[in-house]
């Protein structure tokens, strides 16, 4: 990737990541952008927001074959394959949130944010794109790849309800879904622990360790900007996630919780118990 290929303005730059469809080279563009912005941010300059209309669905390779939700086959976590289906449709929601947190930029650039807000989601970005490019050599070293299996098409729906409000986004995106890998991310390391001779395992133990330490930025990210706009229209933050968790977010939120996690990303149990099965 050269500089020649980025385009000049950050709303640009996620428009260019938005509609390319190949996931290797999606990814390989997120984070030449993002090593841009943050250069120019090093160096006391600033690549211009701009304004550019993302897609209403970002582009996507032919393979995976996406499914409802319903039809995607069960995963058996003890057996080499399901180890490969656990780790595809890893990689799979990871190449969603490349998509998802660029379009935060693009969509909603005409709101007026402080640059830490684009900072943030210019990070998130190119973790998850790194995120993405680590399952997807663990994926290889189990000699699979990513698109050998069919994926979950719902992953951009929370984003189409979204499209015009900028808290509902931040409510449901890292709030309520990122916040939904905290919880579930220890449990499948420890799956990725028992075939200790393995080494493709190994390298899936360390790649969502990576994952997990670094989704807790990402879900205090949506806490620390949704509180932001609460207080800058005078809402109350829990009454305003509840609402909106309600209106967006098709269910209820499923416990066990990582407590601990949550509290750490700046979500306490009050936001999300009272939303969650009964």
């Amino acid at each position: 990737m050269t500089a020649h290929n980025i385009p000049e303005t950050l709303s640009e730059m996620a428009v260019a990541v938005l509609t390319t469809p190949n996931a290797k080279e999606k990814c390989a563009l997120s984070r030449a952008c993002a090593a841009q912005w943050f250069a120019a941010r090093a160096a006391g300059a600033a690549v211009p927001l701009g304004r550019a209309i993302p897609p209403d669905h970002p582009a996507r390779p032919a393979d995976p074959v996406l499914l409802d939700p319903r039809d995607v086959p069960k995963r058996k976590p003890g057996t080499p394959e399901g180890r490969i289906a656990i780790l595809h449709a890893v990689a799979h929601i990871e190449l969603n949130a490349v998509d998802l947190h660029w379009d935060i930029i693009a969509r909603f650039s005409d709101m007026p944010m402080p640059m830490g807000f684009y900072d943030d989601w210019v990070k998130s970005a190119d973790e998850e794109s790194k995120h993405f490019n680590l399952l997807s050599e663990c994926l290889e070293m189990m000699g699979s790849h990513y698109g050998a299996l069919p994926a979950h098409a719902g992953m951009w729906r929370a984003a189409q309800d979204t499209a015009t409000d900028f808290m509902g986004r931040l409510a449901v995106v890292p709030m309520v879904l990122e916040a939904r890998g905290l919880d579930v991310t220890p449990s499948m390391i420890e799956i990725f622990k028992r075939p200790k001779e393995d080494g493709a395992a190994q390298a899936a133990v360390a790649a969502l360790n990576v994952i997990y330490a670094e989704e807790v930025h990402h879900v205090a990210y949506g806490s620390k900007w949704f509180h932001f706009l609460c207080g800058r229209e005078n809402m109350d933050p829990k009454d305003a996630f509840h609402t909106l968790v309600r209106r967006y977010f098709h269910g209820a939120l499923k416990p066990p919780f990582n407590e601990e996690k949550r509290a750490e990303a700046g979500i306490p149990p009050d936001f999300y118990w009272p939303l969650s099965e009964k």
